[in-house]
């Protein structure tokens, strides 16, 4: 089996989902059952593979690249089609592989208008492959051509089955994207041609191995170069996480966004921006790095800040935790900024709890909006009466996404602050504890608005326009959905060094070019 995944693992758990689309394509549309059936398993069988993997990882070597593979792809250029899986990207591949089953088991009976589960779910299997190619890649231009492959299918996700303002909200997030996407080529291009030639069978040649050019690490560039290529990762990458202030196109996409694709963007679209920055840019350009970390923390800080305001002023619940996302994606931005191993570490696991909580919650949300065909706040009360099962779910995912110990959001959040207090050699310690002491307080600003929101849709008593309603709690399906991601925050708050010892090793590995960490 292990031989098996050393040479095709990383390639099976990329495209299979392809595969499944493919097969799907060839099935009449009248067929729903089918393509349910079909979409699942094909989810389940990337799960299985992606079982597989953590199976066989060897995690007393995280920061070694496993299940490498590296083939020819475009010769004239020297990119190569390079492979492989290390303690960075393994809990990410895990998260998607884990979430996207959810999703469909979740779509089952709530799929939004216009009623096509046909497309909808081709759709999730062609953004499966795109987000774990791009936790796979280690090819600097493979990597763009994932990173721009989940383009395409969350812009029909959202313009085509997403609420009445779809247009606008598919669009400026097609807009956003790829203009950071078109300076994060420039980035990519620049990088290859200024790093030096390497051996190529016995021919000196420019690579995009992401390996080859962490290792090189800028050295030789004048700095103001070395600023300016860091620059076009920082754009590309910022607004896909996304970061203030490119951050409005975030809450727009959530609110009209169908259910689903609000907790595929949250779990794992926006990880793709904090794991570039992880992956690529600290790495290979170290020394941009440390001139760009105040500037990153400040935004993320801004962030925080503003994140948690925007949801003290929102009246639909779906916003709400559309811009707790940008306070909550803050906190891992503030990790990064530090360049410390312990703050990577904390940002790695903010993006898992994150993509389970925020995920969980924009699940209540779509469920609530199903049974009462509404999400502003003002008309919702008294979910604990008419719905208490899912009342007492949004009070446990209010919980983790304000950090409570014990629930995964704590250590996403918590290290994440306290990392800040001792940076990087040659970072500003009284700038970054001045982050800190913000980022602190932006914790109560969460606990604000969460709890604001927990009382207002599910304590009290029903609203006079649905208070003779017969509300329907949870179906089968939103228990089959939810249950693994509840397990999950818990079993993560509880022992975190689930992830922890899987990335230290990993990160410090990445983090080497800085020296003095």
């Amino acid at each position: 089996m292990k031989d098996l995944l050393n040479g095709w693992g990383a390639t099976a758990v990329v495209f299979l989902p392809l595969v499944g689309a493919a097969v799907m394509l060839a099935i009449p549309k009248s067929e729903e059952t089918l393509h349910k059936v079909v979409a699942l398993a094909t989810s389940l069988v990337v799960f299985g593979v992606g079982v597989a993997l953590l199976a066989n990882f060897d995690y007393d070597h995280t920061a070694t690249v496993q299940f490498f593979q590296d083939k020819a792809w475009i010769d004239v250029i020297n990119s190569r089609y390079i492979m492989g899986i290390d303690g960075i990207s393994l809990p990410l591949i895990a998260l998607t592989v884990f979430v996207v089953p959810l999703v469909i088991v979740y779509s089952w009976d709530h799929f939004p208008e216009p009623h096509n589960p046909k497309a909808f779910l081709i759709l999730i299997l062609i953004l499966e492959t795109g987000m774990i190619g791009s936790f796979v890649a280690q090819d600097l231009l493979l990597f763009f051509v994932f990173f721009e492959f989940v383009l395409l299918p969350m812009y029909f996700m959202i313009g085509v089955y997403g609420g009445e303002q779809r247009k606008y909200a598919s669009l400026k997030f097609f807009l956003y994207t790829a203009f950071g996407s078109a300076l994060m080529i420039v980035a990519i291009l620049a990088t290859y041609f200024l790093s030096p030639e390497i051996s190529i069978d016995g021919e000196m040649r420019h690579t995009f191995s992401m390996i080859a050019l962490s290792e090189w690490g800028g050295a030789g560039l004048a700095k103001s170069t070395v600023i300016l290529i860091f620059g076009g990762f920082f754009m590309g990458f910022g607004i896909k996480v996304p970061m203030f202030p490119f951050h409005t196109w975030l809450p727009d996409a959530h609110t009209q966004a169908p259910t689903q694709g609000s907790v595929i963007l949250a779990a794992v679209l926006l990880k793709l921006g904090t794991y570039g920055f992880v992956r690529i840019a600290i790495p290979i350009l170290p020394e941009g790095a440390k001139w760009w970390a105040p500037i990153i923390g400040g935004l993320a800080v801004i962030g925080i800040i503003y994140g948690a305001l925007g949801c003290l002023a929102q009246t639909d619940m779906k916003r709400l935790i559309a811009f707790s996302s940008v306070a909550h994606m803050g906190y891992v931005m503030l990790g990064i900024a530090t360049l410390t191993p312990f703050g990577i570490n904390a940002a790695i696991f903010g993006m898992v709890a994150h993509g389970l909580i925020t995920g969980m919650l924009f699940f209540i949300a779509g469920s609530v909006k199903d049974r009462f065909h509404t999400l502003e706040i003002k008309r919702l009360g008294g979910l604990l009466l008419q719905a208490p099962h899912m009342g007492w779910l949004l009070g446990f995912s209010a919980m983790a996404s304000l950090g409570l110990p014990g629930l995964a959001g704590f250590w996403g959040e918590f290290p994440a602050i306290l990392s800040a207090y001792n940076p990087a050699d040659g970072l500003s310690e009284e700038l970054f504890r001045f982050y800190m002491v913000v980022a602190a307080i932006g914790t109560v600003l969460a606990a604000g608005y969460l709890l604001w929101l927990l009382q207002r849709v599910a304590f009290g008593t029903p609203t006079e326009e649905f208070e003779h309603e017969h509300i329907h709690d949870m179906h089968l399906t939103d228990y089959l959905a939810w249950a693994p991601m509840i397990l999950f925050i818990v079993v993560l708050g509880v022992y975190p060094n689930l992830i922890f010892r899987v990335t230290d090793a990993a990160v410090i590995h990445s983090l080497a070019g800085l020296g003095g960490n």
